[in-house]
């Protein structure tokens, strides 16, 4: 199904420049022919888009300065893009274009759904974090590792194409939740790093985590338990000091 997505256009004076799915790259954006401007996306009430419009203003400068300090070698030019279309449930995602420029991702409904602006400010911040961490990349080779041995496994099993491949596709699974818990986390601790720097209260836009089903400990699972996931927040804001 091909995404209708539209970009959010904000008047970003100076600037040079997802709680989401997995940190594996999540789908591309359509093509670019199909972003269309438009300053208040479609199903965003025009004081949801608003209020997102003042977060990127505040965050995406942070989001790119840090970027740019820890890997300057880095595409660290993000884009901000809303998914309207109608019934997608509430979402975050960041992924990157064909040209590897970082994209953030938000559902119509996430924007409707968020509270206040701390919550929208965390999780842009959290969905930069991953870019800024080197996530894709670092899941892409676990993902390529975990399909290569797989496959080994599966042939030295005497196993047919069909199911070498079966072997395959589960060894990149496998390979590519790895560690995404653990990058979760970490996208947590530096999206509040973000959050707080942009001015906003991270504590109070972690709260979103407690509208939306806890996933558990599950083995192989995508996302760390909630409670986990709030104490890194807190112990991230106490260390920075934040009152």
């Amino acid at each position: 199904m091909r995404a209708t997505l539209a970009v959010l256009l904000f008047a970003l004076a100076g600037c040079t420049v997802s709680m989401g799915p997995p940190p594996a790259p999540a789908p591309a954006p359509a093509p670019q022919q199909a972003l269309r401007p438009a300053p208040v996306p479609a199903g965003v009430p025009v004081q949801s888009a608003q209020k997102l419009s003042y977060v990127v203003q505040r965050v995406k400068p942070v989001a790119v300065q840090m970027c740019r300090e820890r890997s300057p070698r880095k595409n660290c030019d993000f884009q901000i893009v809303v998914d309207d279309r109608p019934g997608v449930p509430p979402n975050a995602f960041q992924t990157l274009d064909r040209s590897g420029r970082p994209v953030i991702g938000f559902t119509a409904s996430l924007v409707a759904d968020a509270r206040n602006v701390d919550e929208l400010a965390f999780i842009m911040g959290h969905e930069a974090a991953h870019h800024i961490a080197g996530h894709i990349p670092q899941i892409q080779q676990s993902a390529g590792q975990g399909a290569l041995l797989g496959g080994v496994l599966a042939t030295l099993g005497g196993l047919d194409q069909q199911g070498v491949d079966t072997v395959s596709q589960l060894g990149a699974t496998v390979g590519a939740r790895r560690f995404s818990k653990e990058f979760e986390l970490e996208a947590d601790a530096l999206g509040t790093i973000i959050a707080a720097r942009a001015g906003f209260d991270p504590r109070r836009g972690a709260a979103y985590f407690n509208r939306v089903p806890d996933p558990g400990n599950r083995f192989l699972g995508t996302h760390p338990p909630n409670a986990d996931r709030m104490r890194v927040v807190q112990t991230t804001a106490a260390r920075l000091g934040l009152p």
